[in-house]
């Protein structure tokens, strides 16, 4: 009898491996309604469990952009259908056949417990910790003389999850085209979705609570927001560089090398901002993560991928041009000067940063014989959601050569 059991267990053996299925651990380690299971090919699934105490899985992915559906919520519809929604743009996935009502498709994997061990059949490898990548050099890529390109390393801050490493590495880039090391501008094909750390917590946009700074948890979250926008603020100046650098004007001719220089500098600022307020947050006994974040400003980007004019009206000209001067008064109040003389280097920068947008639009449009205002006037019409909202920072929108005839016609007419 005990040699039949034997040979039996050996036969569940390899069926279950003849089958693809994988034993990922034990029930009781998957309390959390999401968890993500790491696979080596980079095919990750989550593993959703639901309060009726059932296993599903699916990729962790979402389909639509590459959203965290392991950050995502649980939704019941009721009469048992469930679906997992995605945090950045709400996606919903059925937890049984992986379909969207929006009309996408995700990857769902069978489930099944057994003696209180979790197996999904699948032929991924997979397990509970991100598999490390093979560093041969030294934790720094070494590309071959064609990659070693403004687009090629535009790409990989991209593509690169931690911020204070996004910020080295821009730094670092900006110093080596300013001196003239990187000769050429390139061209590569940047991420649909820059990277972020698998720890933050992704709300949509209006469910951040951005502090007025009247106490030090308040002033926290002012500067947590900051340096949320600031780290998409990096990104997106490196992805109008590495988007954009094959685009030639109507007149055949190439952007001007001096497009790529103002928008290195732009992200050399952002990486400043970012570094600027990660360390106030610390020196607060905070950090970066601590607090939800949302991905608002990049789906701006995604918005206008397919045309440069509309990318630098809405994100260089709009999004920039909100900036206000900060206000000090809450933060003095505290005493706390250091983070008043943070918000206002950014806010000088954020000047620049308009003149940049601006600068390139206008060049564009004369290139190419169009009226700028009305050009500017009908992308914002056709890309940004609503009307412009007063009040203007009009001295700093002067300042950057933004005059009231840019946005005054774009506001909302009294009813």
């Amino acid at each position: 009898m005990d040699h039949f059991e034997e040979d039996l267990v050996a036969a569940l053996r390899e069926i279950v491996k003849d089958g693809n299925w994988q034993c990922v651990g034990k029930k009781c380690d998957f309390d959390s309604p999401c968890t993500k299971l790491y696979s080596e090919d980079g095919e990750h699934i989550v593993l959703v469990h639901t309060e009726d105490d059932r296993f599903w899985a699916m990729d962790s992915s979402c389909p639509h952009e590459g959203g965290p559906l392991d950050l995502g919520d649980i939704e019941d519809l009721g009469d048992g259908k469930r679906v997992l929604v995605c945090p950045w743009h709400h996606f919903d996935f059925c937890l049984e056949t992986g379909a969207s009502s929006m009309g996408l498709q995700n990857q769902v994997y069978e489930v099944r417990v057994v003696q209180d061990m979790i197996y999904i059949n699948t032929q991924n490898e997979l397990c509970l910790s991100p598999i490390p990548e093979t560093d041969t050099s030294n934790g720094k890529a070494i590309p071959s003389p064609s990659e070693d390109t403004l687009c090629f390393w535009a790409t990989k801050i991209l593509c690169t999850p931690d911020p204070k490493e996004k910020v080295a590495m821009t730094l670092e880039v900006q110093e080596r085209w300013n001196s003239g090391e990187i000769t050429e501008v390139g061209q590569a094909t940047p991420p649909v979705q820059p990277s972020r750390k698998e720890n933050l917590t992704v709300l949509q946009p209006g469910k951040i609570k951005r502090g007025k700074g009247g106490t030090q948890a308040s002033r926290i979250a002012l500067l947590h927001s900051l340096a949320n926008i600031e780290q998409w603020a990096i990104d997106l100046s490196w992805d109008v560089i590495a988007r954009f650098s094959s685009v030639r004007l109507d007149t055949g001719e190439p952007l001007p090398r001096q497009f790529f220089s103002d928008f290195v500098k732009v992200a050399g600022d952002e990486a400043k901002h970012y570094h600027l307020l990660e360390t106030r947050i610390t020196e607060l006994d905070s950090f970066f993560g601590a607090l939800p974040v949302h991905n608002g400003l990049w789906q701006s980007a995604t918005d206008t991928s397919h045309d440069l004019l509309a990318r630098l009206a809405i994100v260089h000209m709009v999004h920039e041009a909100r900036c206000a001067p900060p206000d000090p008064l809450p933060l003095a109040a505290q005493g706390d000067c250091s983070s008043v003389e943070v918000l206002e280097v950014i806010y000088q920068d954020e000047i620049t940063h308009v003149a940049a947008g601006l600068r390139w639009f206008t060049y564009i449009c004369s290139q190419e014989e169009r009226d700028c205002l009305s050009t500017f006037h009908d992308l914002v019409k056709q890309h940004f959601k609503g009307y412009l909202k007063p009040p203007f920072n009009t001295e700093g929108r002067k300042t950057a050569g933004m005059t009231e005839e840019w946005y005054v016609p774009l506001v909302k007419p009294p009813s």
